[in-house]
């Protein structure tokens, strides 16, 4: 069975990548051609919906195996919320009928549930602190409010795409640019991970954790960073380049320095082919895109996901922190940038209503959004130790 349900995500993601193709063909048909778009857009929608079928077919059928629900490591947790943002897409397309934000939306949820396969994936029993009826409702409903956020997002960065000027040098081009290269960045991450583990790469050292405790890590990448007081046991392999303090996870920050590395020769090898900035060089595919209609979505999306990741994220957060911990907040890593998070949000919808900040501002308001999700599914996760470090 547990097999079953990872053949399931393997044609999950196959879907997801035929679709984009297929939504991608429909935005390159020319106006005229609506016959053809419709074609197009209606094949990739169909394949979608398949794909996040067979998604949700791959979560439920590993609750049964599990015995709970299957969002208690980084694998887990980044698989489903990869899994809602597709049906957040699929809920929007069916109110505007507007394939582009498919194009956008389902690389990204790609890229996320690539992610999510490079950790580990073996089904283990709930520590302690998990065995609660509030792991499922807490974490599912934190992973959609941030799956219908990253809506905003994609029409966000549709909206910059068309209406930034990248034929003259200016500070929209270059964040814009920027968002590419982060894009590009966690790309660089599944290359390196992938990489490395088809070559079995290997190296154990023997280190003191936060807590003064002897303990083992195991790197799958080449040591960068070392962790602290770390002795390197396995012969042959690489020597690390500094040691980090117990505070910090060593082998998740080295994992962060060769996303970055991997990615940035990505970059300047597609900066050197495409002879423009990457932004410069989609801006003719979202030529024909209404930016009244994606300011719209962004802010519907904004409107739904706040409230319901604020529900999750903090309400939801401290009923349960203070029942597995007895008290409601403790200034967690997890925590502070819930909190960051939902404060971003906040102003968000405070310099929309109050400030008038529609359009290009909101736009941008929604990459940075998006930005510190990221940041805290990734450099949070990966790189700072805390009450939150389960996977």
């Amino acid at each position: 069975m547990a097999e079953w349900s990872s053949n399931l995500l393997y044609i999950a993601f196959i879907m997801y990548l035929v679709a984009t193709l297929f939504l991608g063909g429909s935005i390159r048909q020319k106006n005229t051609e609506e016959t053809n778009q419709s074609k197009w857009g209606l094949i990739g929608i169909v394949i979608t919906i398949i794909g996040f079928a067979s998604q949700l077919g791959f979560f439920f059928l590993r609750w049964a195996v599990a015995g709970h629900a299957p969002v208690s490591n980084l694998f887990e947790y980044t698989t489903f919320f990869g899994m809602t943002l597709v049906g957040a897409f699929i809920i929007i397309y069916f109110i505007y009928k507007k394939t582009i934000l498919g194009v956008v939306a389902l690389p990204i949820a790609l890229l996320i549930i690539a992610y999510a396969s490079m950790f580990p994936k073996d089904i283990s029993p709930l520590i302690p602190a998990l065995q609660s009826d509030w792991l499922k409702i807490h974490v599912t409903t934190v992973a959609a409010g941030e799956a219908i956020l990253s809506i905003s997002f994609v029409a966000g960065l549709l909206y910059l795409l068309k209406s930034v000027d990248h034929t003259k040098k200016n500070r929209q081009s270059f964040w814009l640019e920027a968002v590419m290269y982060g894009i590009i960045v966690v790309f660089g991450f599944i290359v390196a991970s992938t990489g490395f583990t088809l070559s079995n790469y290997e190296a154990t050292f023997n280190y003191v954790n936060q807590q003064d405790q002897e303990a083992v890590s195991k790197y799958t990448l080449p040591a960068i960073v070392g962790p602290h007081e770390g002795e390197l046991v396995t012969k042959g392999a690489m020597e690390p380049l500094a040691e980090m303090p117990g505070v910090i996870n060593a082998k998740k920050l080295n994992t962060v320095i060769w996303s970055f590395l991997t990615g940035t020769i990505i970059y300047l090898i597609l900066r050197l082919i495409f002879r423009k900035k990457i932004a410069a060089k989609l801006q003719p595919a979202v030529r024909n895109i209404n930016l009244d209609l994606m300011d719209e979505i962004g802010y519907r999306s904004v409107l739904i996901g706040f409230p319901v990741f604020t529900l999750g994220g903090l309400i939801f957060a401290m009923i349960w922190a203070q029942i597995a911990w007895t008290r409601f907040w403790g200034w967690d890593p997890k925590e502070v940038w819930a909190l960051i998070t939902f404060l971003f949000y906040a102003a968000f919808m405070h310099l929309r209503l109050s400030k008038g900040w529609h359009g290009e501002k909101s736009a941008w308001l929604a990459v940075v959004g998006f930005a510190i999700i990221m940041f805290n599914l990734v450099a949070v996760n990966l790189i700072i130790a805390g009450l939150h470090s389960y996977a």
